[in-house]
Parts: C-alpha cells; structure tokens; sequence
C-alpha cells in the first residue's frame, strides 16, 4: 500500500474525537468563518507534520534497521493504546484572539498538534516509509479529511459521531500497523 494512502487512512482515523478535533470544533462556534479556520488548520498542518516527518526520516538514519523495526513498532503499539484514552480540550488549547480566525487557527492547532498522538504517527510513518512527501500529503489529508466536516458541520455533526468505535477502529489500526513492522520489518 502507498505511503499515501496509508498515511492519510491512519491520521484521518487517529483524528476523529482527538483533541485537535475538539479545537476544530471551538474554533468553528466562535469564529463562524470556515474558510479561515480550514486555511490555518492546512498550513499549521503541513508545518507541524513536515517538521515531525523530517524527525522521522533524520531518525532512520541514525538506528540501525534491525533496531528502527522494534523501535517502530513498540511506538505504533503504544500509540494504538493511547488512541483508546478520550482526548479532552485543555483551557490552554483554546484559543484566546478575538482577532482573526485564520491567525487564531494557525497558531492554535500548531501547538495542539505538537506532542499529539498524529504528530508521533506522523513521526513512525516516515520512519516506515521512504516516501516523505508522500507521508506529509497523507497526514494532512488526514487531518482534513476528520476536520474539515467538523468545521462546515459545526455541534450537530460532532455529537452525532461514533468516537468511541472510531477510537477503537483507530488503535486497531496502529495495532495493525505495529503487527506489520513487527513481522515485515521497515524495508
């Protein structure tokens, strides 16, 4: 399967009921302007995940392969057991600006993004594949692809989601994802 399609596949499910989506979701009922907020969530995106597929890919160089495939897939197995834990939004993750909604977007998910379970995905997944551009692509295509509706749908479509089988759809997903490293290597 392409590092494309994996990637996007892995992060739209990882996203759903994930504390970036809960911000997608402050941010649409605050600002009211979809078009802005969608605009920062891409490019606060593409920054945060072309920084953590970089580390990825600068990490592979630096372990051996027989190491990297136990490495990669001990992280996959724990970021499938830290998918199934509910993600709340912080205070801190909120945005404060009253000014613009692209501004406050941009920012606001940059930071959510960091340390985030779809960052660390992002980080695995070009360990796994030698694809960046395409792992990049893919995990902000995820990212759309969970927040976009969020955004244009507002309250009503959040709460009519099935976060619970979706988190569980999503752990089994990196489980999977460990299980394969685990028995195929990183090649």
């Amino acid at each position: 399967m392409s590092a494309l399609l994996v990637s996007t596949a892995t992060v739209a499910l990882a996203e759903i009921g994930d504390k970036t989506q809960l911000l997608a979701l402050l941010l649409a009922a605050r600002y009211r302007r979809p078009g802005p907020i969608i605009a920062g969530i891409l490019f606060a995106t593409v920054a945060n995940h072309a920084l953590a597929a970089w580390l990825g890919h600068w990490i592979s160089t630096l372990v051996s392969p027989q190491a990297m495939r136990w490495l990669v897939a001990a992280s996959f197995a724990a970021v499938a057991l830290w998918t199934l834990r509910p993600d709340r939004l912080d205070g801190d993750d909120a945005p404060r600006s009253n000014g613009s909604a692209f501004l406050a977007a941009l920012v606001a998910f940059f930071l959510a993004e960091t340390g985030d379970k779809t960052q660390v995905a992002t980080v695995l997944l070009a360990t796994r594949f030698d694809a960046l551009v395409q792992v990049i692509l893919g995990t902000t295509l995820g990212m759309l692809v969970a927040n976009v509706p969020v955004v244009l749908l507002g309250h009503r479509f959040a709460y009519r989601l099935p976060l619970r089988a979706a988190r569980w759809t999503a752990a089994a997903v990196f489980a999977a994802l460990a299980a394969w490293v685990a028995v195929r290597g990183i090649s």
